[in-house]
């Protein structure tokens, strides 16, 4: 197939058989299905117009991925980065034509996201034509998963299967499985996140290296369908880099830090549930995380000699890793008061 533009041909990720319970779907950079998805759909329902400039905040793939759709669309792109946002992605994002503006470090990712939505919304007050993406609460971003999960169907049709993955913004693991589910509504779904995130209640807990980008929040999300998740699994920086370095020395993947955390949920699961196929969400390729998780692989631990604390509820949880079933549960009435 020749592809239109290098974003068609980029969003497609690579199915990989780790271990007879394990399968990796490893994306070069996962997000450019949901923004591709989105910008054609705004298009199409003349939402936005061609040229028009489209804005968001992002902590690095979903700016990668929006600057290619709106040079794949002919839009102008304008991303508010996180202080996360490493040199080669805002050189790719400039070169590509967006306008990059990222805001001043911070102490923690509460006081960093905050910053970054304050001046959006600062942004769009002085210049109204342009569209916010809002990526994390519209849920136009839950179209570009449902291809992936055709495929996943198409490739499993028998399996029972269990999507692993980081939660983030909710619209990748929700996108799948929801789409996953329209045929077979016993696929689980177990979502990782890092202490410190209020999406599922670890917010009380602080790991000062929590550097896991895309997979946690310190603000509330509205994408996230919390009753689409069958269990949860907090993870400490530092056992989430022991799964990265271990998929790179195990099976040779060069993956992100998020991949590395549900690479290793993935394979207290896959112990726990022999009989189903366990697929592991890769959503990045390592590199931006060179210097701040490879380079430190000799601090990597066993993967073999690590379990997760079993919690009865998230107020249970106990670093460095637990784990708790959610059962598909509603987000309880009380949080976003409690995470405001």
């Amino acid at each position: 197939m020749i592809h239109p533009h290098i974003a068609d041909a980029l969003k497609v990720p690579d199915l990989v058989r780790l271990t007879d319970g394990l399968v990796l779907i490893r994306f070069e950079s996962m997000k450019i299905y949901s923004a591709l998805a989105a910008v054609r759909h705004l298009l199409e329902r003349g939402t936005i117009r061609p040229g028009q400039t489209l804005i968001d905040s992002s902590s690095g793939i979903y700016a990668y991925a929006l600057a290619l759709a709106c040079h794949r669309y002919g839009m102008h792109c304008h991303i508010v980065a996180s202080t996360t946002v490493d040199t080669t992605t805002r050189t790719q994002l400039e070169i590509l034509g967006a306008t990059v503006e990222q805001v001043s470090p911070s102490k923690n990712l509460k006081l960093d996201q905050e910053l970054r939505v304050r001046r959006v919304t600062e942004i769009l007050a002085a210049h109204p034509g342009w569209h916010w993406m809002r990526q994390y609460h519209d849920d136009i971003h839950y179209l570009g998963y449902h291809e992936v999960a055709d495929r996943i169907t198409t490739t499993f049709p028998e399996a029972a299967l269990t999507v692993v993955g980081g939660v983030g913004s909710g619209a990748s693991t929700g996108g799948l499985v929801e789409r996953l589910r329209a045929t077979d509504p016993s696929v689980r779904l177990v979502g990782v996140q890092p202490f410190g995130s209020v999406t599922f209640g670890s917010q009380d807990h602080h790991d000062p290296e929590a550097i896991i980008a895309g997979i946690g929040s310190s603000i509330v999300f509205d994408n996230v369908r919390h009753h689409l998740y069958d269990a949860l699994h907090w993870l400490d920086f530092t056992h989430a880099m022991s799964g990265t370095i271990a998929l790179l020395r195990e099976h040779a993947v060069f993956a992100g830090l998020s991949t590395g955390a549900a690479y290793l949920a993935a394979t207290h699961e896959a112990r726990r549930h022999p009989d189903r196929l366990h697929l592991v969400i890769g959503a990045d390729t390592g590199h931006r995380y060179v210097e701040r998780v490879f380079a430190r692989h000799t601090e990597a631990l066993d993967p073999a000699a690590l379990k997760p604390f079993e919690a009865a509820g998230p107020e249970g949880m106990t670093m460095p890793w637990s784990t708790m079933s959610w059962r598909r549960a509603a987000c309880p009435a009380d949080w976003k008061e409690r995470a405001a």
